[in-house]
């Protein structure tokens, strides 16, 4: 049977306390990339004396836990990301970050939360369960690819069979008023990826430039031409971002330097867009720097995929935060969001709904306020029932889905 939302949203009413509790221990205590020690050793005793098999990571400070229901059935991952951002909190909250220059500006210790409830509620239910939860507690999520890692690692296969489907939240700071879920099909998180371009020319005396090769005005002239390239190449239906975040150049007023460094970040909202945009740009630039005799390199780092939800597993988590917490409360995303997110990664394997929450504190209007990863970033920890709840009811009717007969999310 599908679970009584009053039910569920009843026992993670009485979780409450103990979630802002562990949110805000954690929000005390941020530690950054994939070595997060006291954070897994805070995320273990909270989950320890729960009937779960517990596996730690190799690479880095994940934690893996799978729950075994009383039924047989398929499996489902629910994921939270662990690590905090190197930002200076500028929040003066009772419970800002104690660590100097680094701070849960992301709200992932919210997520870190939300799941360790929805390991409690299903716990509890585990008569309910046909089938298993993977439960998915990932570091390195900010820029250290860790979810690539705990795949690698197995976390797809930690309970004997790949999911059949895969769910995660974020909370926001602003934009979305707090208590609202938004969500949509399709991609719903950009793609990442990093170019670091050097232009190569040969120095000389500043009031001779005739006798040197200038790699600066050529450097500048790539920075436009990498700007028109993205909105004039791309059709602005399937856009790409592409930002110059850094250019280093020279020494002295008076010196012509020989090479002049560029970094760009490029976003894009489908495989094809994100291939084509890094290929142009290293055409681009080379053509530039060759028309005034001069040479570029072009290096290109790899960073995250397209986060995209598949359709029948978002109009599944769709109805189902709808029955949970009311159709009032859900909003559609009319397009997708420029960051990015490494749960791309299990998107590319597993059918996944990613879903936003509104946190914004009640005493700030979310057009105006700071945003996630502001320094001023603040997030309202009331949200956390009903993220533990959405969290558990995702897996708990999906399984009951599958169990019935269903082929896909969306059959009846």
């Amino acid at each position: 049977m599908p679970v009584d939302p009053a039910d569920l949203r009843a026992s993670a009413a009485r979780l409450q306390p103990e979630l802002t509790a562990l949110r805000r221990a954690l929000h005390q205590e941020p530690e950054i990339g994939m070595e997060l020690p006291r954070t897994q050793a805070r995320l273990l005793a909270a989950l320890d004396g729960l009937p779960l098999e517990v596996t730690l990571g190799r690479r880095l400070s994940s934690v893996t836990a799978v729950l075994r229901g009383a039924r047989p059935g398929p499996v489902v991952l629910l994921r939270a990301d662990l690590d905090a951002l190197p930002v200076q909190e500028a929040t003066e909250l009772p419970y800002a970050s104690a660590v100097p220059g680094a701070m849960h500006a992301c709200g992932h210790d919210l997520h870190t939360a939300a799941l360790v409830g929805a390991v409690r509620l299903l716990a509890e239910r585990r008569a309910e369960l046909a089938g298993s939860v993977v439960f998915m507690f990932q570091p390195g999520e900010e820029g250290g690819g860790g979810a690539g890692i705990m795949i690698e690692e197995g976390v797809l296969t930690a309970a004997g069979e790949p999911p059949v489907a895969a769910y995660a939240l974020h909370v926001a700071a602003a934009v979305l008023p707090l208590g609202l879920v938004a969500t949509r099909p399709g991609p719903i998180m950009a793609s990442s990826d990093t170019l670091s371009i050097t232009v190569r020319g040969r120095g000389g005396h500043g009031s001779s430039p005739h006798y040197a090769l200038d790699p600066i005005p050529v450097a500048c002239e790539a920075v436009l031409a990498l700007q028109t390239m993205a909105t004039r190449r791309f059709d602005v239906q399937d856009p790409v971002v592409l930002t110059v975040g850094s250019f280093h150049a020279g020494t002295a007023e008076n010196v012509i330097p020989d090479q002049a460094v560029l970094g760009a970040t490029v976003r894009a909202f489908s495989p094809e867009a994100r291939e084509r945009a890094l290929t142009e740009a290293a055409t681009v630039v080379g053509g530039i720097a060759a028309a005034h005799g001069l040479s570029a390199e072009v290096e290109h780092r790899e960073g995250y995929p397209v986060t995209v939800n598949h359709a029948a597993e978002t109009a599944f988590a769709i109805r189902t935060a709808g029955r949970l917490l009311g159709t009032e409360r859900l909003v559609e995303m009319p397009r997708p969001v420029t960051g990015s997110e490494d749960f791309g990664m299990v998107a590319e394997r597993v059918p996944s709904a990613y879903l936003m929450v509104g946190a914004c504190p009640p005493d700030r209007d979310p057009a105006k306020a700071p945003y996630n990863h502001a320094p001023q970033a603040a997030f309202d920890d009331s949200v956390l029932g009903d993220a533990a709840a959405l969290l558990a009811a995702l897996a708990l009717d999906r399984l009951d889905q599958q169990a019935a007969g269903a082929t896909s999310p969306g059959a009846a």
